[in-house]
């Protein structure tokens, strides 16, 4: 029997997710203008994970209301919010790929590219309007969090801060905020009580630092990331192995630290900094922070009501930290 609920219940997170891909499609087509639909349309178009709208489905089902309609303006809202926030992030990088298709701001240059950014911003606040003032109230407290996160980064950790606790709030900021939001979001669209809310609130924030830690691991470790492998080397982006590295006090790792610290332009020193640092003992203690996390995470699914959606979170767990390895 649970294993046919399952089932049921993945092929109900399928549909709702066709259903945000056209209401995504049909938000673009809304734009003033062909270029600026063309624009808006080319991240969303490359497809992505859909992780946030997919939490939106699924929490969906956790309160006594489901409400199909509402859970997908909702989902809408938050890959929107998404989605904008990578046309800032790409030109603040000036990064040449975006989910395996070139950047918008690489396509349409980086003035372009913001104010499609906030175009989406805009239309993501008349989709969050429809459903009420504590859905919108949510969505602007998460947008500050995400600038904030943002502006953080950019800044580094100041003087006497260290510097992995920074990038943890950085993560928690950028990535964390708007994942918790989503699985918060589609449980307040059925009425789920408070209890529920605020477990699927700190479920979303430990899970979505853990897919961003996952992600940051896989800019070393994957050549099929949709970006260029080292990225956040190169660009002397810190993350959880880099700062593991800086931490250590085996003399061993001094050549590798130095690489690290140094001019990165060049192809082959990249490559060679890449695989030392694969190789490092960095990398498995890096993973073995994600599954302790994600634990941490699937801990909060306890008061969770139990049944097909609790399911789905806790194999997310495991798919999540999957990315890493």
């Amino acid at each position: 029997m649970t294993q046919a609920e399952d089932e049921a219940f993945e092929a109900y997170v399928g549909d709702q997710l066709d259903a945000v891909e056209r209401r995504l499609s049909a938000i673009t087509l809304t734009a003033a203008n062909p270029f600026l639909a063309e624009a808006a349309e080319h991240i969303i178009a490359a497809g992505g994970k859909r992780f946030r709208p997919m939490l939106v489905a699924v929490t969906s089902q956790l309160g006594p209301q489901p409400n199909d309609a509402a859970a997908q303006i909702a989902a809408v809202v938050v890959e929107l919010t998404h989605v904008a926030s990578l046309y800032h992030d790409d030109v603040m990088d000036d990064a040449a790929l975006r989910r395996g298709v070139p950047s918008a701001n690489a396509a349409y240059g980086n003035s372009t590219a913001i104010m499609v950014g906030d175009w989406l911003f805009a239309r993501a606040s008349n989709q969050v309007a429809t459903l009420g003032n504590d859905f919108v109230r949510m969505q602007a407290d998460t947008f500050a969090e995400l600038v904030t996160g943002q502006i953080d980064e950019m800044r580094g950790p100041q003087p006497g801060h260290d510097a992995m606790l920074h990038y943890l709030n950085v993560v928690a900021g950028k990535t964390g905020a708007l994942i918790r939001t989503s699985a918060v979001f589609g449980a307040m669209t059925s009425g789920a009580s408070r209890e529920v809310l605020d477990a699927l609130a700190q479920f979303g924030m430990q899970i979505g630092v853990v897919f961003q830690l996952a992600d940051d691991l896989m800019d070393i470790m994957s050549d099929d990331s949709g970006k260029a492998p080292g990225t956040d080397l190169r660009e002397g982006v810190s993350t959880l192995p880099t700062l593991m590295l800086a931490a250590s006090e085996d003399s061993d790792d001094d050549e590798l630290k130095s690489l690290i610290a140094g001019d990165l332009a060049d192809d082959d020193v990249l490559a060679r900094t890449l695989a030392m640092l694969r190789a490092n003992h960095v990398i498995e203690e890096a993973r073995a922070d994600i599954v302790q996390r994600a634990e941490l995470a699937r801990k909060q699914l306890d008061l969770l009501p139990d049944g097909a959606a609790t399911r789905v979170l806790s194999r997310l767990c495991d798919e999540v930290v999957s990315r890493s390895n």
